[in-house]
């Protein structure tokens, strides 16, 4: 509990730089696993794009001991990083691991899923994300490999084993375990992993707070504002592990997550009142939110997104 009371703390003034070199120099992962709560442990990535230098760990790859079993969430963006991570487990606890949920379709949630595979464990994620690898998997794969080299050694093309629609229901040694689709947000088929009698959330995608979050072509940011009202706030979670960074709050998450969608909007609302175009809507100003990590490459193309959106809204 010291790991999560520290973080909280700090959550609003601190937060991880891009230009900190790799912190577990003795394994492909970017840093070790901590035990948030007990039982419940995470490798923090890297909050830079995927690079050869931290072999793609730029997501947070979770798992927890329950007392019958390993349950772990996130494939990873390799094959020798899910492995790396199933070192790391083996060095905690002897359960086996016995299931694996990916949080979307997402090459650092699923292209680590042909370690998962070959370990004969089954792996879970929504049928939206699961559509979604399939469809773009391989040039996922790809563009994986051309960082990562030498370190994309083993990875293939895997996809899950099971899917769901609205949530999947695992009860497992000591916990209660809820993988819920709480509806559109950052990507399809994002997925929580919802821990009630911790009240402790694996939010994945739907919420981040040290890093810029990004908009893609697809993420519909009115629907994700409408998942976080009526969805993500009502699960009143203490303790968020989000998709990248450091645990913290529902604070913190809510003010970089939803507060900057609703600030982005409003930016982009009043520049298409006045009549402004496209070209110079990427230069709305988001200066309160400079201090993230990759605002300097999606500030903009964030704006961008949005644009486009509200333009036909």
């Amino acid at each position: 509990m010291r790991w999560m009371a520290a973080w909280v703390a700090l959550a609003g003034i601190a937060h991880a730089s891009e230009d900190i070199a790799d912190k577990y120099p003795g394994s492909l992962l970017y840093d070790e696993p901590v035990e948030v709560i007990p039982g419940v442990f995470s490798a923090i990535g890297t909050s830079s794009p995927p690079t050869y230098e931290n072999a793609g760990h730029n997501n947070n790859l979770s798992f927890i001991v329950t007392g019958d079993g390993v349950v772990v969430i996130n494939g990873g963006a390799a094959y020798g990083l899910a492995k790396a991570l199933h070192d790391e487990i083996k060095g905690i606890t002897d359960q086996p691991v016995k299931l694996v949920f990916d949080e979307n379709g997402q090459g650092h949630a699923m292209l680590g899923n042909s370690y998962w595979a070959e370990q004969g464990v089954p792996i879970v994620a929504h049928t939206d994300a699961a559509e979604e690898f399939e469809t773009y998997g391989g040039t996922i794969l790809e563009g994986m490999k051309r960082y990562n080299r030498d370190r994309a050694q083993g990875t293939f093309v895997q996809g899950p084993t099971e899917t769901f629609e609205d949530e999947y229901i695992v009860d497992m040694g000591d916990f209660h375990i809820e993988a819920r689709h709480l509806g559109p947000a950052h990507s399809p088929g994002d997925i929580v992993i919802w821990l009630p009698e911790q009240s402790l959330v694996i939010s994945g995608d739907m919420a981040f707070h040290e890093r810029m979050l990004p908009i893609f072509e697809d993420t519909l940011t009115a629907d994700w504002l409408v998942t976080w009202d009526t969805e993500f706030e009502a699960l009143n979670a203490t303790y968020v592990i989000p998709g990248h960074g450091h645990p913290t709050n529902m604070a913190q998450v809510r003010r970089y997550t939803r507060d900057y969608l609703v600030y982005l909007r409003a930016k982009i609302g009043a520049h298409l009142e006045a009549g402004g175009d496209l070209a110079d809507a990427y230069y709305v100003d988001q200066t309160p939110y400079a201090h993230l990590d990759t605002y300097e490459e999606l500030a903009t193309k964030n704006a961008g997104h949005v644009y486009e959106q509200m333009e036909f809204e």
